[in-house]
């Protein structure tokens, strides 16, 4: 829905130039959580960041359970909803920074 080369926004390690991380418009973020990553990601991305995806591969869980709730399966889906309805009306900010 985002458009993004990365196919999993939420895992992994993730490396952040200064610059890229300064561009964020971090008082408008609109998530906590795993979503957050989700967020940051796309708006680096939109904001000229070059995002570089390297798969790793996780064991299957043998015991516990998962954390992910309702609530937070909610909160991303209405978050990448928003974002992606905020780039088709242009509301986006972006400081343009690499």
């Amino acid at each position: 829905m985002l458009r993004l080369s990365p196919h999993d926004l939420t895992g992994g390690f993730k490396a952040w130039r200064r610059e890229t991380l300064a561009g964020l418009p971090w008082g408008e973020l609109h998530s906590g959580g795993y979503v957050f990553q989700i967020e940051t990601t796309f708006l680096a991305s939109r904001n000229g960041a070059k995002i570089r995806e390297v798969p790793i591969v996780f064991v299957d869980r043998r015991l516990g359970a998962s954390k992910m709730s309702r609530r937070i399966i909610v909160e991303a889906l209405a978050v990448v909803v928003q974002l992606r309805w905020d780039e088709i009306r242009g509301r986006l900010r972006l400081n343009n920074v690499r």
